[in-house]
């Protein structure tokens, strides 16, 4: 909780968006808390005090402002100033971690006491988690006023309050206004149909989105996900309701512009979340450059294309069978494979252009003939081997605690080794750090010969190697004629002497 007041200060006068989410303004004489790119009238120094947290300027005694919307604003990245546990902590209560049981559950899936947890989140931000999961739920049921048209009723029970009555009450609270009122100061313009919701989610510029859309784009499964006219569009499911979702750059609002078809709004604090990590929107762009710039390697990449962000994913299964399908392949074959898998075995879907079908879960891929789509044996035995585990509950890619020992599970599964498992955590679990250095596509931009080199030289970029990745997938192929044959024999002997596997050694599929 210790901020530096002159920094902030210095962020405060600049109104610098890339300082928008990393800390909250406080007026003594308004009582009003905002965000650092507040248009409002600027305060003399004496009147303001900094806090890090939207939940700890609440808990202060300081109400939003209704002009700046701190909701709004991008989340804190939680590996950002705050212990581990605190940013596991700050993960669960995003995927609802404290619905089942309280802080108590909370903290025993964490390892920890109820007490510890509660002074950890003292001394890192500034209050209790039950106070951070109450202003979250305020924050999203603003948002919901203020750009949908959903019932009153509805809001309260998509913002987790549970009945109308304490939703009231803590609106008022909060904004000394009552939920309709709030929604009068709104002033919609543009009205959606039921099921449809419009979001605006801000991020911290810069924001490479073409960078984004091209990974996407060459890894989209047909059917499942397309990519075109520079917006981002894929069919999704949730408590057996079927919808889709389109993103798209809103340059000029340092934000992505989010539409979304879906019946149950109670699912849309869920689908936000997802779509916020799927595109890092709470990555800090200030911090990760100071590690990658340091490096002559990445630097002329990092200038050149500011921003880059590591692409999330929907949902954590369906990103570990896409990659699998991508060990000792080509992308572009990986991907054919995908779309002939959710052809074959997925639910069809009718809605937006080009979106066809869902992708399989778990459930089906367990007992899938996958071998009649043209995979080899092994493979279609490596993915119902996952799927059922998935099935089975003895791996769940939602609400990981220990990272490590998840991977460790996960690579328990013949045909799936450290390659596989570190794309997925780079991937579906948004760990800024994974790296999976025996892939020939960051092993060749870096014009080294083993997994072990490459691992030594990251070392400079740690805590973000998963960034680097990104730039070094985007920086392509660059070699000696002839050097891709040495690499490829060289990372198979050493995976050969790791694991007694061939399978994670290809181009990142």
């Amino acid at each position: 909780m210790n901020l530096d007041w002159q920094v902030c200060s210095r962020a405060r006068l600049s109104r610098d968006a890339r300082f928008d989410g990393k800390f909250f303004i406080a007026v003594l004489s308004t009582r009003i808390y905002c965000r650092p790119i507040c248009p409002a009238r600027t305060c003399n120094e004496s009147n303001v005090r900094y806090y890090p947290s939207a939940a700890s300027a609440a808990e202060a005694g300081f109400r939003p402002c209704l002009r700046c919307r701190p909701e709004s604003s991008p989340g804190t990245p939680a590996w950002l100033g705050t212990s581990s546990t605190v940013s596991r902590a700050l993960r669960l209560i995003g995927e609802s971690g404290l619905e089942d049981g309280g802080v108590e559950v909370l903290a025993e899936r964490l390892g920890v006491g109820s007490r510890h947890l509660r002074r950890l989140f003292l001394r890192h931000l500034g209050a209790t988690p039950i106070a951070v999961a109450q202003t979250r739920r305020i924050h999203f049921a603003k948002k919901l006023i203020d750009e949908t048209r959903l019932p009153m009723s509805e809001i309260a029970l998509a913002a987790g309050f549970g009945c109308v009555r304490r939703f009231n009450a803590g609106i008022r609270k909060v904004y000394h206004r009552t939920p309709t009122q709030l929604r009068r100061l709104a002033r919609q313009k543009n009205m959606q149909p039921g099921g449809h919701y419009l979001f605006k989610l801000h991020f911290r510029p810069p924001y490479h989105w073409e960078g984004m859309l091209s990974f996407l784009m060459a890894r989209a499964t047909p059917g499942v996900e397309v990519v075109e006219d520079g917006k981002y569009r894929r069919t999704i499911s949730l408590n057996g309701r079927d919808g889709y979702f389109e993103v798209s750059f809103d340059a000029g609002h340092d934000a992505l512009m989010v539409r979304i078809e879906f019946a149950d709004p109670h699912s849309l604090f869920l689908i936000i979340e997802r779509i916020r990590k799927m595109f890092d929107l709470g990555a800090d762009w200030a911090a990760i450059v100071q590690s990658l710039r340091s490096d002559s390697t990445l630097a002329g990449s990092v200038e050149a294309d500011p921003g880059l962000r590591v692409p999330g994913c929907w949902d954590g299964f369906e990103l570990a069978v896409r990659a699998i399908l991508g060990q000792q392949i080509t992308v572009k074959g990986a991907t054919a494979m995908a779309g002939r898998m959710a052809n074959s075995f997925g639910k069809p879907f009718f809605g937006a252009g080009g979106l066809t079908h869902l992708f399989p879960p778990a459930e089906v891929l367990a007992d899938a003939k996958l071998v009649d789509i043209g995979l080899t044996g092994a493979r279609a035995e490596t993915i119902r081997a996952l799927a059922r585990a998935v099935r089975d509950g003895k791996i769940n890619f939602e609400g990981v605690v220990d990272s490590d020992a998840f991977l460790n599970r996960l690579c328990q599964i013949p045909g799936i080794g450290k390659w596989t498992a570190q794309y997925v955590a780079m991937r579906a679990l948004g760990e800024p750090d994974a790296f999976p250095s025996s892939d020939l596509g960051l092993l060749r931009a870096m014009a080294l010969e083993t997994p072990r080199e490459l691992e030594q030289h990251a070392e400079v970029w740690r805590p973000w190697r998963s960034y680097a990745a990104m730039y070094l997938w985007r920086m392509g192929v660059q070699r000696l004629p002839g050097a891709s044959k040495s690499v490829s024999r060289k990372v198979r002997q050493e995976n050969v002497e790791r694991t007694g596997s061939h399978q994670h050694f290809s181009m990142v599929g």
